[in-house]
């Protein structure tokens, strides 16, 4: 399984973290509220581990919540924002309060989802791609909802293809959610990453 070393690793998790700061910054806006967001572990695992651990963070038979988007240039990835359904109507019910019923609700949580998967992906990508001073374009976003295999699969996620994984801890004064953002990734867009990394970290050393 592809692996980066720990320097690399801290150096993506840095990155990752900007990016979130970011987005968090304008989540705090829309739900009126400080919204504190930080990328605490990365992995690199297969899809099925992948499928796994988000199995693992739903309720018992509960359905995961994914927002997707394809992004083209530096190098080529789907990245999958993804929550248990019953957390994103948490979030949901956040942006819109808590006056909107139940079934209202639920007919909002697709464009809302989309909203907040939107600012998220782009936040990380578009920190990416300012750091490794490369372009990143990225598709409208495209919303999902399934078992952590079908949306892992619905995305593009084929069986030779590695998934870069980020847990997101999601932080409100009132509210903790644990979400993740899955890049998937071939074996030439690894390399692709790998090598973004190693020139982001020889730029920050010859600064030092």
């Amino acid at each position: 399984m592809f692996s980066l070393s720990e320097l690399e690793t801290d150096a993506l998790i840095e990155i990752f973290n900007i990016g979130v700061g970011q987005a968090a910054a304008s989540m705090s806006a829309i739900v009126n509220e400080t919204v504190r967001m930080s990328v605490p572990s990365v992995s690199f695992i297969n899809r099925a581990e992948a499928a796994r651990v988000l199995d693992g963070k739903a309720p018992e038979a509960g359905a995961i919540c994914g927002v997707s988007q394809h992004y083209e240039g530096a190098f080529s990835t789907e990245a999958i924002l993804m929550f248990p359904e019953d957390k994103s109507l948490e979030i949901v019910r956040l942006m819109v309060g808590e006056s909107v019923p139940l079934k209202e609700l639920t007919e909002m949580e697709q464009e809302a989802m989309c909203e907040i998967g939107n600012i998220i992906l782009n936040s990380c990508v578009g920190t990416l791609a300012n750091i490794f001073q490369r372009e990143l374009h990225g598709s409208l976003p495209q919303y999902h909802i399934g078992t952590s295999d079908e949306i892992l699969i619905a995305s593009g996620s084929q069986h030779d293809t590695v998934v870069l994984m980020l847990h997101i801890d999601f932080v409100l004064e009132k509210h903790q959610i644990h979400g993740y953002v899955a890049f998937v990734l071939d074996i030439s867009a690894l390399h692709d990453l790998k090598e973004q990394i190693n020139l982001y970290i020889a730029r920050a050393m010859g600064q030092a």
